[in-house]
Protein backbone atom coordinates (compact mmCIF):
# COMPACT_ATOMS: atom_id res chain seq x y z
CA UNK A 1 0.00 0.00 0.00
CA UNK A 2 1.15 3.55 -1.18
CA UNK A 3 1.64 6.39 1.35
CA UNK A 4 -1.40 8.15 -0.44
CA UNK A 5 -3.77 5.09 -0.03
CA UNK A 6 -2.79 4.87 3.90
CA UNK A 7 -4.43 8.60 3.96
CA UNK A 8 -7.09 7.69 2.26
CA UNK A 9 -10.19 7.17 4.71
CA UNK A 10 -11.66 3.29 4.24
CA UNK A 11 -15.20 2.10 4.12
CA UNK A 12 -15.77 -1.37 4.79
CA UNK A 13 -19.04 -2.64 2.81
CA UNK A 14 -20.55 -5.91 3.36
CA UNK A 15 -22.45 -7.78 1.43
CA UNK A 16 -24.99 -10.43 3.09
CA UNK A 17 -26.96 -12.81 1.35
CA UNK A 18 -29.75 -14.57 2.73
CA UNK A 19 -30.95 -17.44 2.49
CA UNK A 20 -27.02 -18.94 1.51
CA UNK A 21 -28.31 -19.90 -1.92
CA UNK A 22 -28.99 -18.34 -5.09
CA UNK A 23 -28.53 -14.47 -3.34
CA UNK A 24 -24.76 -15.74 -2.55
CA UNK A 25 -24.50 -16.33 -6.12
CA UNK A 26 -25.45 -12.84 -6.77
CA UNK A 27 -23.31 -11.50 -3.74
CA UNK A 28 -20.37 -13.46 -4.67
CA UNK A 29 -20.02 -11.63 -8.32
CA UNK A 30 -20.46 -8.24 -7.29
CA UNK A 31 -18.15 -8.64 -4.69
CA UNK A 32 -15.25 -9.15 -7.26
CA UNK A 33 -16.57 -5.78 -8.41
CA UNK A 34 -18.12 -3.55 -6.15
CA UNK A 35 -15.02 -1.40 -5.27
CA UNK A 36 -14.37 -0.19 -8.55
CA UNK A 37 -17.81 0.54 -9.22
CA UNK A 38 -18.51 2.27 -6.06
CA UNK A 39 -15.10 4.28 -6.70
CA UNK A 40 -16.62 5.48 -10.40
CA UNK A 41 -19.75 6.09 -8.98
CA UNK A 42 -19.70 7.59 -5.25
CA UNK A 43 -16.24 8.33 -4.68
CA UNK A 44 -12.95 7.68 -6.16
CA UNK A 45 -10.43 9.11 -3.05
CA UNK A 46 -12.11 6.39 -0.41
CA UNK A 47 -10.27 3.48 0.11
CA UNK A 48 -13.48 0.91 -0.54
CA UNK A 49 -13.45 -2.62 1.29
CA UNK A 50 -16.39 -5.21 -0.04
CA UNK A 51 -16.81 -8.20 2.58
CA UNK A 52 -18.78 -10.72 1.57
CA UNK A 53 -20.97 -13.30 4.04
CA UNK A 54 -24.78 -14.79 4.35
CA UNK A 55 -27.25 -14.34 7.07
CA UNK A 56 -29.72 -17.33 8.46
CA UNK A 57 -30.40 -20.39 6.09
CA UNK A 58 -34.24 -19.61 6.36
CA UNK A 59 -34.68 -15.26 7.06
CA UNK A 60 -37.35 -14.78 9.53
CA UNK A 61 -40.38 -14.23 7.25
CA UNK A 62 -43.14 -13.20 10.59
CA UNK A 63 -41.24 -9.98 10.99
CA UNK A 64 -41.07 -8.23 7.56
CA UNK A 65 -38.35 -5.95 6.99
CA UNK A 66 -37.60 -4.25 10.04
CA UNK A 67 -36.83 -7.44 11.81
CA UNK A 68 -34.38 -8.52 8.43
CA UNK A 69 -32.74 -5.13 8.70
CA UNK A 70 -32.67 -5.31 12.48
CA UNK A 71 -30.89 -8.32 11.84
CA UNK A 72 -28.83 -7.42 9.26
CA UNK A 73 -27.64 -4.16 11.08
CA UNK A 74 -26.53 -6.70 13.31
CA UNK A 75 -24.51 -8.26 11.33
CA UNK A 76 -22.67 -5.52 10.53
CA UNK A 77 -21.90 -4.90 14.39
CA UNK A 78 -20.42 -7.36 14.79
CA UNK A 79 -18.50 -7.80 11.58
CA UNK A 80 -17.09 -3.99 12.56
CA UNK A 81 -18.37 -3.20 9.01
CA UNK A 82 -18.90 0.48 7.96
CA UNK A 83 -22.33 -0.43 6.58
CA UNK A 84 -24.10 -3.34 4.94
CA UNK A 85 -26.37 -4.97 2.03
CA UNK A 86 -28.97 -7.71 2.04
CA UNK A 87 -29.37 -9.35 -0.68
CA UNK A 88 -32.23 -12.04 -0.41
CA UNK A 89 -34.71 -14.00 -2.45
CA UNK A 90 -37.41 -13.12 0.01
CA UNK A 91 -40.61 -10.97 -2.04
CA UNK A 92 -41.29 -8.33 0.56
CA UNK A 93 -43.80 -5.90 0.39
CA UNK A 94 -44.58 -1.79 1.67
CA UNK A 95 -47.92 -0.47 1.01
CA UNK A 96 -48.95 -3.36 -0.11
CA UNK A 97 -46.77 -3.09 -3.47
CA UNK A 98 -43.43 -4.96 -4.08
CA UNK A 99 -40.17 -3.83 -2.14
CA UNK A 100 -37.39 -3.29 -4.60
CA UNK A 101 -34.86 -2.13 -1.61
CA UNK A 102 -35.33 -0.42 1.99
CA UNK A 103 -32.96 2.23 3.27
CA UNK A 104 -32.21 2.58 7.07
CA UNK A 105 -29.12 5.24 7.72
CA UNK A 106 -30.10 4.65 11.66
CA UNK A 107 -28.86 1.37 11.57
CA UNK A 108 -26.79 1.70 8.00
CA UNK A 109 -28.04 -1.04 6.26
CA UNK A 110 -29.97 -1.16 3.26
CA UNK A 111 -32.53 -4.51 1.48
CA UNK A 112 -32.42 -5.67 -1.80
CA UNK A 113 -34.80 -8.04 -2.57
CA UNK A 114 -33.44 -9.65 -5.83
CA UNK A 115 -37.23 -10.77 -7.30
CA UNK A 116 -38.66 -7.90 -7.21
CA UNK A 117 -35.88 -6.69 -9.81
CA UNK A 118 -37.29 -9.24 -12.47
CA UNK A 119 -35.60 -11.14 -14.77
CA UNK A 120 -31.96 -9.37 -15.16
CA UNK A 121 -31.48 -9.42 -11.05
CA UNK A 122 -27.51 -9.20 -11.60
CA UNK A 123 -27.58 -6.01 -13.97
CA UNK A 124 -30.66 -4.20 -11.72
CA UNK A 125 -28.16 -5.02 -8.55
CA UNK A 126 -24.99 -3.89 -10.04
CA UNK A 127 -27.05 -0.34 -10.99
CA UNK A 128 -28.96 -0.47 -7.80
CA UNK A 129 -26.33 -0.84 -4.98
CA UNK A 130 -23.74 1.35 -5.31
CA UNK A 131 -26.84 3.92 -5.55
CA UNK A 132 -27.79 2.68 -2.23
CA UNK A 133 -24.19 2.60 -0.49
CA UNK A 134 -24.10 6.57 -1.72
CA UNK A 135 -27.58 7.38 -0.15
CA UNK A 136 -27.08 5.44 2.86
CA UNK A 137 -23.76 7.48 3.35
CA UNK A 138 -25.70 10.52 2.65
CA UNK A 139 -28.17 9.87 4.90
CA UNK A 140 -26.46 8.96 7.47
CA UNK A 141 -24.12 12.50 7.01
CA UNK A 142 -20.89 10.50 6.70
CA UNK A 143 -18.31 13.27 6.21
CA UNK A 144 -16.07 10.72 4.73
CA UNK A 145 -17.83 11.18 0.64
CA UNK A 146 -19.42 13.77 -0.54
CA UNK A 147 -23.09 14.08 -0.25
CA UNK A 148 -25.04 11.69 -3.37
CA UNK A 149 -26.38 14.81 -5.36
CA UNK A 150 -29.61 13.23 -6.61
CA UNK A 151 -32.60 12.87 -4.44
CA UNK A 152 -34.25 9.42 -3.66
CA UNK A 153 -36.70 9.81 -6.06
CA UNK A 154 -34.14 9.74 -8.93
CA UNK A 155 -33.46 5.88 -8.27
CA UNK A 156 -36.60 5.23 -10.08
CA UNK A 157 -34.82 6.81 -13.01
CA UNK A 158 -31.68 4.80 -12.67
CA UNK A 159 -33.13 1.13 -12.07
CA UNK A 160 -36.52 0.16 -13.69
CA UNK A 161 -38.52 -1.71 -11.07
CA UNK A 162 -38.43 1.51 -9.12
CA UNK A 163 -41.75 3.09 -9.65
CA UNK A 164 -41.48 5.48 -6.86
CA UNK A 165 -40.00 6.41 -3.04
CA UNK A 166 -41.58 6.54 0.07
CA UNK A 167 -40.05 7.98 3.50
CA UNK A 168 -39.02 11.25 4.88
CA UNK A 169 -35.77 12.51 4.15
CA UNK A 170 -35.44 13.97 8.04
CA UNK A 171 -35.45 10.28 8.99
CA UNK A 172 -33.59 8.81 6.45
CA UNK A 173 -35.61 5.78 5.92
CA UNK A 174 -36.59 5.00 2.41
CA UNK A 175 -38.79 2.34 0.82
CA UNK A 176 -37.94 2.45 -3.08
CA UNK A 177 -41.70 0.27 -4.33
CA UNK A 178 -42.57 -1.26 -7.47
CA UNK A 179 -45.33 -0.50 -9.66
CA UNK A 180 -48.83 -1.91 -7.98
CA UNK A 181 -49.52 -4.09 -11.36
CA UNK A 182 -46.18 -4.49 -13.72
CA UNK A 183 -44.48 -4.67 -10.42
CA UNK A 184 -46.16 -7.66 -9.40
CA UNK A 185 -45.81 -9.22 -12.95
CA UNK A 186 -41.94 -8.52 -12.60
CA UNK A 187 -41.86 -10.08 -8.78
CA UNK A 188 -43.30 -13.32 -9.94
CA UNK A 189 -40.95 -13.36 -12.67
CA UNK A 190 -38.16 -12.85 -10.48
CA UNK A 191 -39.22 -15.18 -8.02
CA UNK A 192 -39.09 -17.94 -11.03
CA UNK A 193 -35.64 -16.71 -12.06
CA UNK A 194 -34.72 -16.91 -8.06
CA UNK A 195 -35.97 -20.41 -8.15
CA UNK A 196 -33.70 -21.45 -10.95
CA UNK A 197 -35.99 -23.78 -12.96
CA UNK A 198 -33.08 -25.09 -14.69
CA UNK A 199 -32.37 -26.47 -11.65
CA UNK A 200 -35.50 -28.22 -11.41
CA UNK A 201 -35.39 -29.44 -14.78
CA UNK A 202 -31.89 -31.24 -14.62
CA UNK A 203 -33.57 -32.74 -11.78
CA UNK A 204 -36.19 -33.97 -13.28
CA UNK A 205 -34.43 -36.64 -15.49
CA UNK A 206 -35.58 -39.71 -13.97
CA UNK A 207 -39.35 -38.09 -15.31
CA UNK A 208 -38.15 -38.21 -18.78
CA UNK A 209 -36.80 -41.48 -18.77
CA UNK A 210 -39.98 -42.82 -17.36
CA UNK A 211 -42.05 -40.85 -19.95
CA UNK A 212 -39.58 -41.62 -23.04
CA UNK A 213 -40.21 -45.13 -21.79
CA UNK A 214 -43.73 -44.84 -22.29
CA UNK A 215 -43.86 -43.04 -25.78
CA UNK A 216 -42.04 -45.65 -26.84
CA UNK A 217 -44.47 -48.40 -25.98
CA UNK A 218 -47.13 -46.27 -26.78
CA UNK A 219 -45.35 -45.84 -31.09
CA UNK A 220 -46.30 -49.32 -31.05
CA UNK A 221 -50.04 -49.50 -30.82
CA UNK A 222 -51.97 -48.32 -34.00
CA UNK A 223 -54.76 -47.53 -31.50
CA UNK A 224 -53.31 -44.69 -30.47
CA UNK A 225 -52.45 -43.65 -33.82
CA UNK A 226 -56.45 -43.91 -34.77
CA UNK A 227 -57.23 -41.92 -31.90
CA UNK A 228 -54.60 -39.72 -32.43
CA UNK A 229 -56.30 -39.26 -36.47
CA UNK A 230 -59.71 -39.08 -34.37
CA UNK A 231 -59.05 -36.35 -32.12
CA UNK A 232 -59.53 -32.72 -33.03
CA UNK A 233 -56.98 -29.79 -32.15
CA UNK A 234 -59.13 -28.37 -29.19
CA UNK A 235 -59.36 -32.17 -27.18
CA UNK A 236 -55.66 -32.69 -28.37
CA UNK A 237 -55.03 -29.85 -26.40
CA UNK A 238 -57.12 -30.05 -23.44
CA UNK A 239 -55.46 -33.31 -22.81
CA UNK A 240 -51.63 -32.17 -23.35
CA UNK A 241 -53.07 -29.28 -20.47
CA UNK A 242 -54.84 -31.82 -18.11
CA UNK A 243 -51.72 -33.68 -18.37
CA UNK A 244 -49.07 -31.44 -17.76
CA UNK A 245 -51.54 -30.29 -14.79
CA UNK A 246 -51.43 -33.89 -13.60
CA UNK A 247 -48.09 -33.97 -13.64
CA UNK A 248 -47.35 -30.52 -11.85
CA UNK A 249 -50.22 -31.24 -8.76
CA UNK A 250 -48.52 -34.78 -8.66
CA UNK A 251 -45.23 -33.56 -7.85
CA UNK A 252 -46.24 -31.16 -5.37
CA UNK A 253 -48.28 -33.58 -3.68
CA UNK A 254 -45.54 -36.30 -3.61
CA UNK A 255 -42.67 -34.46 -2.88
CA UNK A 256 -44.45 -31.59 -0.22
CA UNK A 257 -43.90 -28.70 -1.98
CA UNK A 258 -47.05 -26.57 -0.92
CA UNK A 259 -45.99 -24.24 1.50
CA UNK A 260 -48.25 -24.02 4.28
CA UNK A 261 -49.48 -20.67 6.07
CA UNK A 262 -48.28 -20.41 9.84
CA UNK A 263 -46.69 -18.33 12.62
CA UNK A 264 -43.43 -18.38 10.46
CA UNK A 265 -45.75 -17.97 7.15
CA UNK A 266 -47.96 -14.89 7.38
CA UNK A 267 -51.13 -16.17 4.37
CA UNK A 268 -49.94 -13.80 1.78
CA UNK A 269 -46.34 -14.79 1.98
CA UNK A 270 -47.10 -18.79 1.72
CA UNK A 271 -49.25 -17.61 -0.92
CA UNK A 272 -46.34 -16.01 -3.39
CA UNK A 273 -44.37 -18.84 -2.64
CA UNK A 274 -46.59 -21.41 -3.45
CA UNK A 275 -47.45 -19.74 -6.73
CA UNK A 276 -43.74 -19.53 -7.48
CA UNK A 277 -43.15 -23.09 -7.25
CA UNK A 278 -45.89 -24.07 -9.57
CA UNK A 279 -44.79 -21.32 -12.03
CA UNK A 280 -41.27 -23.09 -11.61
CA UNK A 281 -42.12 -26.24 -11.95
CA UNK A 282 -44.90 -25.71 -14.72
CA UNK A 283 -41.61 -24.29 -17.09
CA UNK A 284 -39.68 -27.14 -16.44
CA UNK A 285 -42.17 -29.42 -17.05
CA UNK A 286 -43.34 -27.43 -20.18
CA UNK A 287 -39.91 -27.46 -21.35
CA UNK A 288 -39.54 -31.41 -20.41
CA UNK A 289 -42.65 -31.69 -22.66
CA UNK A 290 -41.02 -30.30 -25.80
CA UNK A 291 -38.12 -32.46 -24.93
CA UNK A 292 -40.26 -35.24 -25.05
CA UNK A 293 -42.57 -33.84 -28.24
CA UNK A 294 -39.52 -33.77 -30.23
CA UNK A 295 -37.50 -36.90 -29.21
CA UNK A 296 -41.22 -38.88 -29.89
CA UNK A 297 -41.65 -36.62 -33.96
CA UNK A 298 -37.63 -38.14 -34.54
CA UNK A 299 -38.26 -41.92 -33.30
CA UNK A 300 -42.05 -42.46 -34.94
CA UNK A 301 -40.47 -40.70 -38.21
CA UNK A 302 -37.55 -43.36 -37.77
CA UNK A 303 -39.56 -46.52 -37.24
CA UNK A 304 -43.11 -46.35 -38.53
CA UNK A 305 -42.71 -45.86 -42.45
CA UNK A 306 -45.28 -44.07 -44.05
CA UNK A 307 -46.62 -46.93 -45.87
CA UNK A 308 -47.85 -48.74 -42.80
CA UNK A 309 -49.21 -45.35 -40.98
CA UNK A 310 -51.03 -45.02 -44.00
CA UNK A 311 -52.60 -48.18 -44.09
CA UNK A 312 -53.43 -48.35 -40.78
CA UNK A 313 -55.48 -44.38 -41.15
CA UNK A 314 -56.96 -45.38 -44.35
CA UNK A 315 -55.59 -42.64 -46.01
CA UNK A 316 -52.60 -40.01 -47.17
CA UNK A 317 -50.57 -39.35 -44.48
CA UNK A 318 -48.26 -36.36 -44.44
CA UNK A 319 -45.37 -34.84 -41.52
CA UNK A 320 -48.34 -33.32 -39.94
CA UNK A 321 -49.48 -36.92 -38.89
CA UNK A 322 -46.62 -37.54 -37.16
CA UNK A 323 -46.36 -34.33 -35.25
CA UNK A 324 -49.92 -35.30 -34.29
CA UNK A 325 -48.94 -38.67 -33.25
CA UNK A 326 -46.13 -37.21 -31.33
CA UNK A 327 -48.71 -34.91 -29.67
CA UNK A 328 -51.24 -37.34 -28.20
CA UNK A 329 -48.18 -40.18 -27.37
CA UNK A 330 -46.08 -36.71 -25.16
CA UNK A 331 -49.29 -36.45 -23.62
CA UNK A 332 -49.79 -39.34 -22.40
CA UNK A 333 -46.54 -40.18 -21.72
CA UNK A 334 -46.07 -37.54 -19.50
CA UNK A 335 -49.16 -38.94 -17.36
CA UNK A 336 -46.60 -42.09 -16.76
CA UNK A 337 -43.81 -39.44 -16.58
CA UNK A 338 -45.22 -38.50 -13.47
CA UNK A 339 -45.08 -42.46 -12.08
CA UNK A 340 -41.80 -42.06 -12.73
CA UNK A 341 -41.15 -38.77 -10.60
CA UNK A 342 -41.90 -40.82 -7.53
CA UNK A 343 -38.70 -42.24 -8.23
CA UNK A 344 -36.66 -38.99 -8.08
CA UNK A 345 -33.66 -37.75 -5.72
CA UNK A 346 -35.99 -36.01 -2.63
CA UNK A 347 -33.71 -33.04 -2.42
CA UNK A 348 -33.65 -32.38 -5.64
CA UNK A 349 -37.21 -32.46 -6.01
CA UNK A 350 -37.94 -30.09 -3.52
CA UNK A 351 -35.49 -27.34 -4.26
CA UNK A 352 -37.82 -26.51 -6.91
CA UNK A 353 -39.95 -25.00 -3.64
CA UNK A 354 -40.14 -21.31 -3.33
CA UNK A 355 -39.60 -21.75 0.44
CA UNK A 356 -37.40 -24.30 0.84
CA UNK A 357 -33.51 -23.51 0.90
CA UNK A 358 -30.20 -25.94 1.22
CA UNK A 359 -28.52 -26.57 4.39
CA UNK A 360 -25.39 -23.91 4.17
CA UNK A 361 -22.82 -26.66 4.21
CA UNK A 362 -23.97 -27.97 0.89
CA UNK A 363 -24.80 -24.70 -0.90
CA UNK A 364 -20.73 -24.06 -0.15
CA UNK A 365 -20.12 -27.70 -1.39
CA UNK A 366 -21.90 -26.99 -4.62
CA UNK A 367 -20.58 -23.39 -4.94
CA UNK A 368 -16.89 -25.17 -4.61
CA UNK A 369 -17.40 -27.89 -6.76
Amino acid sequence: MTHSEQHRPEIVVGLVATPPDYPARVAARLTAELAGRLAERVDADVRWTVREGWGEVAPRRDGGVEALLDDVAQRRTDDQWGLAICLTDLPLHAERVPLVAQTSARRRVAIVSLPALGLPQLRAARAAVPDLVSRLLTDASDQRVPPAGWAPAEMASRVPAVHRVVGKADAGEFSYVASRLLGRVRLLTGMVRANRPGRALLGLSKLLVGAFGTAAFALTTDTIWQMGDALGGLRLSVIMLLGLTALVAWLIVAHDLWEKPGRETPAELARLFNLGTILTLTLATAVSYLVLFAGTVLVAALLIDTSVLEQTLQRPVDFTDYLTLAWIISSLATVGGAIGSGLENEETVRAAAYGYHPEPGGWRDERNA
